[in-house]
């Protein structure tokens, strides 16, 4: 099975476990990289997991 590239708003809402509309805003505050498909986002993983290692704290 491939590996993973990419996290859609659902993912990353779950593991960060913010509402939907927090999650639009931190997509949208361009801290990691996304493409935008018609109304469809998708973040890259790598980008995405690099930029949560570097949040600090216990996540």
């Amino acid at each position: 099975m491939k590996s993973k590239k990419v996290y859609t708003i659902d993912e990353i809402h779950n593991i960060l476990g913010i509402s939907k509309v927090s999650t639009y805003k931190l997509v949208n505050s361009n801290v990691f990289h996304y493409v935008k498909i018609g109304s469809l986002y998708r973040i890259s993983k790598t980008s995405f997991d690099k930029w949560l290692e570097n949040q600090g704290g216990n996540a």
